[in-house]
């Protein structure tokens, strides 16, 4: 039987999905997570439960399309809704500097040079705040995770997909969480 439904089998045990994720995240990423449910709760979700109604009471529900697309997008927010409550249960803001800031660890800003020379500034944060185009990395991820800990001028060597890379960090940077 094939369909988009079907998938491969993982097993659990190697599956880096199931890998537990820690429940980090910077001060201004919760906000922004806050925000995003706030926005959802007080606006999205009361404008779609109006658009709702107004096309249930249309009549003939099962050819209404403008009632079955409103709902489905309420049910979306909703689910929406419920993850983002739960999800900001489980986090822990982490809104203070490190005590030793010439180190690397949760939110710090580094930049790394390469074998070649080139240089990238990348942010260690949590996995909510992940942003590929800013160079945010999730702390869970394997360069995060070769970095944490170490001094300014270490060597750290990262498994990539295309083999061994090293890098030197060049500067270690913290920002002020309380501003």
């Amino acid at each position: 039987m094939k369909g988009r439904n079907m998938t491969r089998w993982r097993d659990p045990a190697k599956d880096p999905r199931q890998e537990p994720k820690s429940h980090l995240i910077t001060a201004e990423g919760a906000e922004r997570l806050r925000g995003i449910l706030d926005h959802l709760s007080r606006v999205k979700r009361p404008a779609l439960s109006a658009k709702v109604g107004e096309a249930a009471a249309l009549g003939d529900r099962s050819e209404n399309a403008d009632y079955t697309h409103n709902k489905k997008e309420l049910n979306r927010v909703i689910a929406r809704i419920r993850y983002l409550t739960k999800r900001l249960d489980e986090l822990t803001v982490v809104d203070r500097l490190p005590a030793d800031t010439g180190r690397v660890y949760f939110g710090a800003f580094v930049t790394l040079e390469d074998e070649e020379g080139e240089e990238m500034r990348i942010r260690i944060v949590g996995h909510d705040e992940i942003a590929p185009d800013k160079r945010w990395i999730s702390v869970d991820s394997p360069l995060a995770r070769a970095l944490l800990g170490k001094p300014l001028d270490e060597e750290v060597t990262v498994a990539a997909p295309g083999g061994e890379t090293s890098y030197v960090i060049t500067e270690i940077e913290y920002r002020d969480p309380t501003q």
